[in-house]
């Protein structure tokens, strides 16, 4: 009820009756002020004139349904959301839920406690200024397959901010940079059997309206954010949107046709490693080489000192171009 109520306050831009609020919904008036002063509590701003009613006069910078449906045009990615406060990690939770959830159910919070990156590192994630957010997928393909959605996942993004006007980087397989700079990390797991999956999920989280001072200090040559990049304040709703329009689309085409063209062509035309040289770190093994392509099943091929050619699998080893390091 909350809902529609918000709704109906959305959609005019004078005052609306109690009555009519009443009417539509046929509620009484106290359980309409009960639920516009919930509504006031979660950034709402709504004024109140005896007489005149209620009129939305601004909107919370929240990353609920309610909020970013309007920017919405998919079918299934997106259309359940759980929204948190707070929470330690969408990935932890999605883990949790995950079988009982349908495909498509996506996870927010405002803020993490214990967010995780690849290789368990710690992720930064402040409330209110960033996308922390996990998406349950149930892909009916072999397990052997599920490494090239985190190139899907990165070349989601990549378009998304793309689509908002900001250019960025791909660094192989799940990082989004800007001027060699991180401002993205994509975290996929998996739960399955030999030949079977139970579910996908894909965290993304994204440094959008960070300041300097938000940023470690101990990662300011290396992370940034889409505010510090651009100078500009970024909708936080519109792009978490973008990112869910554009990953359903590049997903369905995976899922149903496996095709990966327009995400290759994605993932190599704006990687920042392609043609430059790298380091392939295992343990304390070290070894310089040049990469040289993406692979159709989404590992990286590297040229190693006498021409040697090998296949890098994502996870199996950090890569660190010549100006950055993660």
């Amino acid at each position: 009820m909350k809902s529609k109520i918000l709704e109906k306050l959305k959609g005019n831009e004078d005052f609306i009756s109690g009555q009519e609020i009443s009417k539509d919904f046929h509620m009484t008036r106290a359980a309409i002020w009960k639920y516009i002063n919930i509504l006031r509590e979660e950034g709402y701003n709504i004024e109140s004139v005896p007489s005149k009613g209620y009129r939305l006069v601004s909107l919370p910078d929240l990353l609920t349904y309610e909020e970013i449906r309007e920017y919405l045009d998919t079918d299934f990615i997106g259309r359940n959301i759980h929204y948190f406060d707070s929470i330690d990690s969408t990935n932890k939770k999605a883990k949790e839920i995950a079988l009982d959830e349908e495909e498509g159910t996506v996870l927010i919070s405002e803020e993490q406690t214990d967010g995780k990156g690849r290789m368990g590192r710690d992720w930064v994630s402040p409330k209110g200024k960033g996308i922390w957010m996990t998406i349950i997928l149930k892909p009916n393909i072999e397990p052997m397959k599920v490494p090239k959605l985190t190139l899907l996942g990165a070349a989601a993004v990549h378009k998304a901010l793309d689509k908002m006007g900001i250019k960025t980087q791909i660094k192989w397989p799940n990082d989004i940079l800007i001027a060699g700079k991180k401002i993205c990390g994509i975290l996929t797991e998996m739960s399955g059997e030999l030949s079977m999956i139970n579910y996908i999920i894909m965290g993304i989280g994204i440094n959008v309206n960070l300041d300097e001072g938000d940023i470690p200090e101990e990662l300011k040559d290396k992370a940034s954010s889409l505010k510090i990049s651009t100078g500009e304040e970024i909708n936080r709703k519109e792009l978490t949107a973008n990112i869910l329009n554009e990953l359903e689309k590049l997903y369905i085409s995976f899922k149903e046709e496996d095709n990966m063209d327009e995400v290759l062509k994605i993932c190599r035309e704006n990687s920042i490693l392609l043609g430059e040289e790298v380091k392939i770190i295992r343990g304390n093994d070290i070894r310089l080489g040049k990469a040289i392509d993406i692979k159709e099943d989404g590992e990286l091929l590297v040229k190693f000192e006498g021409d040697n050619i090998e296949s890098i699998i994502s996870g199996e080893v950090s890569l660190r171009g010549k100006d950055y390091s993660e």
